[in-house]
């Protein structure tokens, strides 16, 4: 009798455990928190298997997901969120999400424009000129980029190469399994159009679970220039870190 009901219970540990690795199409829908009203493209993307989808035009979404999955909401001038993915979820079908808008107060920004004279050479002198390369060696990725900020850039390179930081070691060797989905977003249609459009590097963060921080000093310690670290778009820095981490793998094989 109590082996019946060792096996027994046994069984059912086992059903639950399975039935949480079960991947379904869940549905939901995405409204503003203040008023009900559905939000559009909406970005929805699964933090787990790392696929992303966007709400149609009355907030509705249908992704791919298992339990304890948790997909990602980023929306413009929203708040983004994270929401887990749960057996009420699956059992009652689509779930209401609702998202928070930010209040943003813009500083005062002074553009000041360039004053030409009309002469080349008074003109020439006066036209700012961003000096940042980009350079590569052959055989070795997609190359490095170094400004005028960094007067040892080419040495820079080399010793990156030759000499890999440790940092890029803890921070790349002790998250695999994050590094692997690096590629996973950069397969996805919808993630890429979502960093493309975007520069906060909270999908990344999101992703990657790095800090801010962490992502300029991975892309600081690879030799790109102070100016690209602050102007690209998060899919720019995506592939500038998949750069990075491809040729990471190959300098540290013996390492690792």
């Amino acid at each position: 009798m109590k082996k019946n009901i060792v096996l027994l219970i046994l069984c059912f540990v086992t059903v639950i455990g399975w039935s949480q690795d079960v991947v379904t199409q869940i549905k939901g829908k995405v409204l503003n928190a203040s008023n009900n009203v559905a939000l559009e493209n909406v970005h929805v993307v699964n933090l787990n298997s790392v696929i992303g989808t966007l709400t149609n035009h009355e907030g509705e979404f249908t992704i791919k997901a298992a339990v304890n999955d948790t997909l990602y909401f980023s929306y413009l001038g929203f708040k983004s969120i994270r929401v887990r993915v749960t057996n009420d979820w699956l059992k009652f079908g689509e779930i209401k999400i609702k998202m928070t808008e930010l209040s943003i107060a813009l500083e005062e920004v002074v553009v000041k424009p360039v004053q030409l004279t009309g002469y080349v050479e008074v003109d020439a002198k006066l036209i700012p000129i961003y000096d940042d390369h980009r350079y590569r060696i052959a055989g070795i990725g997609g190359g490095y980029e170094g400004g005028k900020s960094q007067p040892g850039a080419v040495s820079k390179v080399l010793n990156s190469i030759f000499n890999p930081a440790d940092f890029l070691y803890n921070m790349f060797g002790k998250r695999p399994h994050q590094m692997k989905k690096l590629r996973k977003m950069k397969d996805d249609d919808e993630i890429r159009n979502l960093l493309q459009s975007k520069y906060d590097r909270e999908t990344l963060m999101a992703v990657l679970q790095l800090e801010k921080i962490d992502i300029d000093e991975i892309l600081n310690n690879c030799s790109y220039s102070e100016n690209f670290i602050k102007t690209a778009n998060d899919l720019q820095i995506l592939d500038a870190i998949s750069d990075c981490y491809e040729e990471y793998r190959v300098l540290n094989r013996g390492r690792e």
